[in-house]
């Protein structure tokens, strides 16, 4: 069962929330964050420290990290954050176009990620956590939230609601991209230590949706720590990580897109012959296709959108079979391009689907990619399924939206 833990957050002020929240670390580019350099409070001082920093210098080189320390100890000293004096457990409401999901903030066992009671469904790729932990051992901190799901439970939602209900939020702001974020404390002893009971003992497990790299990097700095003689009861903060976990029912994964920058050789007209072996094709001219239905899929090429519809025999019945991104893998992206791997290869790059079918045209437009392709959004069912069963994804296979805000609770281990 799953075990979670209350812990003593490092929050910015009420008045400032707003002004540190900033999107994860990796959703945006070194030049979308160096936009905000001048903003003193904002959280990308200590999550892409890089901004403070000369441009010639590499990303990850040590002198970044000491300036994410440099920068965090600035804000604390600055009282711009600000730890709270008794473990919590935080509720954070995020409402997008009217669809509202509330989590719950907490500390989550690093022995549940490694004994698969944290199911995961990604690969992680080692420089992205090498990356990951160094950050974590230079500042100290956790500073990104892992994005947690996991099945239903009346007992820990009926705490949530009634918390919700009963106290006023400790921050209640609207970010620039219209996603409104609300969060609350819940500081009250028999409170917190029901939800901890009550996780152990009606969550049989949760499942990474968004963070893979963030809860690797975490387990490895634990296990240093616990080789290194840190550990004594196996309750110190380094042996937790600090999730935001969502019930599955108010989650929506959006779709996951790719361009790839060369037909591998054919010219376009070969490569449409060449996919009609395994796909039904219509020409639709300039109208984006965003897909309706599983199994379709949308491709821009030349100055024309397509709709894709998979044959039989294009895909099996299994977890991993049946899902459009593998569908696309073996059937266009293997078989006709070349692209073996999408982790590694060069060619192939990802498009959120946030950003919409005009993304992709644009990439295709201006010859930054020869081709894109629209895919239909895998479930939160399937990614359950494919969890569960112990396999993993084809890589950026899921985009969650809203993002999580990185700023609002640091965990400092």
């Amino acid at each position: 069962m799953a075990k979670i833990t209350p812990f003593k957050g490092l929050r910015p002020t009420k008045a400032l929330a707003a002004e540190v929240a900033t999107l994860p670390y990796d959703v945006v580019s070194v030049a979308e964050a160096r936009e905000f350099k001048k903003d003193p409070y904002n959280f990308y001082h200590v999550t892409r420290s890089e901004i403070d920093l000369p441009e010639n210098v590499d990303v990850h080189s040590q002198q970044v990290y000491d300036k994410a320390d440099e920068n965090l100890e600035a804000m604390i000293q600055d009282k711009v954050l600000v730890q709270d004096p008794e473990p919590c457990y935080y509720i954070y409401e995020l409402v997008m176009d009217g669809r509202s999901q509330t989590g719950l903030v907490c500390g989550s066992s690093i022995d549940d990620y490694n004994n698969g009671i944290i199911k995961k469904h990604e690969f992680t790729r080692p420089e992205k956590e090498l990356d990951r932990i160094n950050h974590i051992t230079a500042t100290g901190a956790q500073t990104g939230i892992v994005f947690l799901a996991y099945h239903d439970c009346d007992s820990v939602q009926r705490i949530i609601d009634e918390w919700k209900a009963t106290h006023e939020p400790e921050y209640d702001f609207t970010a620039t991209d219209g996603v409104r974020h609300i969060f609350w404390v819940i500081d009250d002893y028999p409170r917190v230590a029901t939800i901890t009971h009550n996780f152990e003992q009606d969550v049989p497990a949760t499942y990474i949706a968004d963070g893979h790299h963030r809860a690797a990097s975490a387990a490895k700095v634990c296990k240093e720590m616990r080789d290194n003689g840190y550990s004594v009861d196996g309750n110190e903060y380094f042996n937790y990580f600090v999730t935001c976990i969502f019930p599955a029912s108010q989650l929506q994964i959006m779709d996951y897109n790719r361009i790839v920058k060369d037909l591998n050789g054919m010219i376009p007209e070969e490569f449409i012959q060449a996919l009609e072996k395994d796909f039904e094709i219509q020409r639709l001219g300039n109208e984006p296709y965003k897909p309706t239905l599983p199994h379709e899929f949308g491709m821009y090429l030349g100055d024309a959108w397509y709709k894709l519809v998979s044959k039989a025999g294009t895909f099996s019945e299994d977890p991993i079979g049946i899902l459009d991104v593998t569908i696309l893998q073996q059937n266009v992206l293997d078989k006709l391009l070349g692209i073996k791997d999408q982790r590694t290869d060069k060619r192939i790059d990802f498009i959120g689907g946030i950003r919409g079918m005009g993304a992709l045209q644009k990439k295709v437009d201006s010859k930054e990619a020869a081709i894109a392709f629209s895919i239909f959004p895998v479930t939160i069912q399937q990614l359950f399924a494919i969890a569960d069963s112990g396999n993993v994804m084809p890589p950026k296979s899921t985009w969650f939206e809203p993002k999580l805000r990185d700023g609002l609770v640091v965990y400092m281990i």
